[in-house]
């Protein structure tokens, strides 16, 4: 019976033992045919930052974007849009790579929020990419990147203790969670098409602050939503490329470094989404958010951001965190909407202290 037991854990495994075996035979067809072993060596660079940044996705509520967009577009001078793209393209095998693990291991997720959210994301991602992150100059994209990272580094460093604390979801919200999930889909999908990442912060928020969500649901919940929603992306750029490549320019360097990062993530992330369950989340995150911190403040040097851009960039940063703050009272039932089940005409909801694992 032992032996059984702990061979269990182990046999569901093979749907993601599956998945690298038919990752790797795909990844290295690709090389060998075109001799792709001179763009590898030539890569290598973002291939060892990815080895971080796919942890980080794995581990946290951010996905492996996070690292690869400043490393392309600080480190090497590269466009925002290529930054963008190489983001949504190396999250489409790490985070899809973390994502079979979380379901394969049958980690907890919010279903409640996370299936409207999937629609809205299948629905904004695309529009954005098509209608927005074309339109949307340079130095924006890289300072929308900076905003929403750094604001949420501070979020974080305000709420570390706290949100490591919580455990269960609360089921205060629960009424809204269609509406909700649409709306963070929406958005969500649309900051992810202009800066390849965001919409897992974005649900990630919902869940801690509003929903007070343990983080073992609140961040396998984030890495599903941003692993959709980076296929979504990555696709419809792509598609778009193809249709009008003038406008909707798609890089070769994307998928050069693609090539180069796409091994180490496909178990980085996963290797991540493991290690989080072993060990304490909260040194893992104080360095993610300290981080999130430092490129904000790289990213005004680098860009020589003065003047009303960076009135802007400061003035974001404050009215995202105020909107964090708002999330966040709403969830301890602090303002005049702390019963919305009242609002909706049915009985007031208490919280409950297990984990929503449907």
């Amino acid at each position: 019976m032992k032996g059984q037991s702990s061979a269990s854990p182990l046999r569901q495994l093979w749907p993601f033992c599956l998945w690298l075996v038919l990752f790797y035979a795909v990844w290295l067809t690709v090389v060998l045919l075109t001799d792709g072993w001179d763009t590898l060596r030539a890569h290598w660079p973002i291939a060892v930052s990815m080895a971080l940044g796919s942890y980080i996705a794995g581990s946290t509520p951010m996905g492996g974007g996070t690292v690869g967009f400043p490393v392309l577009v600080l480190f090497f001078d590269m466009p925002g849009s290529l930054g963008r793209n190489f983001g949504l393209a190396v999250q489409s095998v790490g985070m899809v790579s973390a994502s079979i693990y979380i379901l394969s291991a049958r980690r907890p997720l919010d279903w409640g929020l996370l299936k409207p959210a999937l629609a809205g994301a299948l629905v904004g991602t695309p529009l954005g990419a098509a209608l927005i992150a074309p339109f949307v100059p340079d130095l924006w994209v890289k300072l929308t990147f900076a905003v929403v990272w750094c604001s949420f580094g501070i979020m974080h460093l305000v709420k570390l203790k706290e949100l490591v604390a919580a455990e269960g979801v609360s089921d205060r919200w629960r009424c809204y969670d269609t509406q909700l999930g649409l709306a963070v889909g929406f958005t969500g999908g649309i900051v992810a098409s202009i800066t390849g990442v965001g919409i897992d912060m974005m649900v990630y928020a919902t869940l801690v602050l509003l929903y007070r969500a343990d983080l073992k649901v609140a961040i396998p919940t984030s890495v599903l939503l941003m692993a959709f929603t980076s296929v979504v992306g990555i696709f419809s750029n792509l598609l778009l490329s193809r249709f009008h490549p003038g406008l909707y320019h798609m890089d070769p360097e994307v998928y050069a470094n693609w090539l180069a990062a796409a091994p180490i993530v496909a178990l980085g992330a996963p290797f991540g989404a493991l290690v989080v369950n072993l060990i304490s989340r909260t040194p893992t995150l104080l360095l993610v958010s300290l981080l999130c911190i430092v490129q904000f403040v790289w990213t005004i040097m680098h860009e020589r951001v003065t003047g009303v851009a960076l009135l802007a960039a400061l003035g974001s940063v404050l009215a995202m965190n105020a909107l964090f703050h708002i999330l966040y009272r709403c969830g301890r039932g602090e303002t005049s909407l702390d019963r919305p089940g009242l609002a909706a005409g049915l009985p007031p909801v208490e919280l409950v202290g297990d984990e929503r694992g449907e």
